[in-house]
Parts: C-alpha cells; structure tokens; sequence
C-alpha cells in the first residue's frame, strides 16, 4: 500500500476502516440453499422470512464512491448480522459460511486495492469453524469476522476453540469480532437490544477471552473488537479489581486484565469522545483503528465532518495495521 497521503484540504487520509459491511448475492447459488431467496423485484435479500432492505450492502460500488469520497483508503469487509443466521444446524451453516465467503472472495478480487475481506465461521459449531479455517489455509482474505454472542452455544472461553486459536495464532491473525443477536428479552423495546445488547455482547465476548487467558496465549491474534470494544473497555477495571480480590471462580493464573486488554484492538466507533478516550485508555491509542460500519446508520457515515471522527483521524496511524491486514 502506498503512503498515507494528505487530501485536498491537508487533513490525512484514512489508510485503513476495519469495518464495513457487504452482502453477497449470486442468484443461483441461492436457489441452491434453504430459508434465503433474492426478491428481484425490489433488490432484495430475503433471510429467513425477513427482507434486508439496506440496499448500499448490495452495491459494492456504492462503498468504492463513499471511500474515494472521504479519503479512505483501503476497507476490511465482513458480513453484517442479519447474515449470521446462527441458529442454522452444523450442515446448513458450513454451506450458508462457505456462500457468504465465497461471495466476499469474488467481491475482492474486483477490487484488490481497496476491499480486504474478513472470511465468516460460525462460532456456534466449533469443528465447524476450524474446519473453514483449516480450508481457508492459502485464501486471499485479510482475516477472519466472528460473532460475540448471537447463540447461547459459543463461549470463547471454551476449550473446544483452542484448535482454532492455536491455527490463527500460526497465521498471526486479524479476528474481527462483531456482536450478533443479543438474546435477552428484555432490550426488545426502544432498540436496545442493538443499542445497548451490542456493546454487552462484544463486553462478553473479550471477557471470556481474557479469563481464559486466550490473549496471552495466542499473543500473535489480533483480535479486534467492534464499537470501540462495546462494554468492555468500561468492566476492565472491574475485571482486574475482581482478579487483584482473588474473587470466587477468577483464574489466579490468567493475565491480569487490564494487562491482557492492551493485546486487543478496536474500532473508533464510540460516538462520544469520552468514550473513545476510553477506548484508547485501556487498549492503546496505537490499537484503536479507524472503522465506519458502512452503510448502516450507527456507524460513521462522513469522518470527513462528524466531529469525534475528524478529531481522531487526525491522530497517529501506525502504517504497520495497514500492511499486516492484507493477507494472514
């Protein structure tokens, strides 16, 4: 990748967003599988019954255009979570997995200096996802996309992960991780269960991880967690305060906390700057990397004007996160 170059009005570029959603269509391999259809009339993907009507996931182009327009560089693409489906069986989620990367793949390689993809593997089916891993040994992808949360049967702290974890530790790995559906009945009003069930999946997520000492582990992981790291920048004093007081059931041999929480990266969608001074706080500012969440309307739609945005991309970017998510 080239340097980062200065646009017009002498603010830097964006040499790399972590996190933009795409969705792949091909229409006949659709026929193919069960519960998902392309509704034509209206250009739309049809998931279980429930119509995506965010039209921009479908139109890689309109990504292309809103990167040139806002000075950013090179996008990591994953799928969004209305295509997690994780309550598919182990069969049907290996070929629903192997579709949406397939998919991804094809997208990218149209465009192989802008459009990085982070390869699916559904979490809920352990074997599953090392197996995808495993094939993925020589794919051109620039990291993997995980679900936190979405299905009470993924817990990362499980040893049945451990596979997978020592496979992407070889590859020094960039693992993105997203918050899928959050299953608490009670956000299913006012939009919590996205507004508030989000940043507490991801919170659970990077938990599991540190107490099971997965970040020391597998130090060469870059996981990378989605909305600045959801709750969990704000529970790891608490986490290490419940470590440092030997509380019931903490690990007394893990990485301290706060210590292991400085081995992950987030993304700099806080929208509060308190909150991404948080962020910066307990990862590192130098881990705390530019993402968009393109095209949905929680993201960062113009970090060319949104005031938290334009603060930060003004800051250091480190040119290594942009050379060493090319390929794994």
């Amino acid at each position: 990748m080239d340097p980062i170059k200065p646009e017009a009005g002498g603010a830097p570029a964006i040499a790399l967003d972590v996190h933009a959603h795409l969705a792949p269509v091909d229409i006949a391999a659709l026929g193919r599988l069960d519960g998902v259809s392309w509704r034509a009339a209206d250009g739309v993907l049809v998931i279980d019954g429930q119509p995506l009507r965010l039209a921009d996931l479908y139109h890689p182009e309109r990504l292309l255009a809103w990167m040139a327009g806002h000075g950013v560089q090179r996008a990591l693409v994953s799928v969004p979570p209305p295509l997690y489906r994780q309550h598919l069986g182990a069969p049907a989620a290996l070929a629903w997995a192997r579709y949406l990367n397939d998919g991804l793949m094809v997208i990218a390689a149209r465009h192989r200096e802008q459009l990085g993809v982070l390869l699916h593997l559904p979490m809920e089916h352990a074997v599953i996802a090392h197996a995808l891993a495993v094939g993925y040994d020589e794919a051109p992808c620039a990291g993997f996309a995980l679900a936190a949360g979405g299905s009470p049967a993924i817990d990362y702290g499980d040893p049945a992960h451990r596979p997978l974890w020592e496979l992407l530790d070889r590859r020094g790995a960039f693992v993105f991780l997203h918050p899928g559906h959050c299953g608490d009945g009670r956000l299913a009003c006012a939009y919590l269960d996205n507004l508030l069930g989000n940043p507490y999946e991801t919170a659970v997520a990077a938990t599991q991880l540190v107490m099971a000492d997965i970040p020391r582990q597998y130090p060469r992981i870059r996981f990378c967690l989605a909305h600045a790291g959801g709750l969990f920048p704000a529970a790891c004093g608490r986490l290490q305060r419940g470590f440092d007081t030997s509380r019931p059931g903490v690990p007394a041999r893990i990485e301290p906390p706060l210590q292991a929480a400085r081995r992950f990266y987030a993304d700099c969608i806080a929208h509060h700057p308190a909150g991404l001074r948080l962020a910066a706080a307990v990862f590192g500012a130098s881990h705390v990397l530019f993402g968009s969440d393109w095209p949905f309307p929680m993201g960062i739609p113009s970090p060319d004007t949104d005031d938290i945005a334009r603060t930060w991309r003004g800051a250091a970017m480190p040119q290594a996160h942009a050379s060493t998510t090319d390929n794994t």
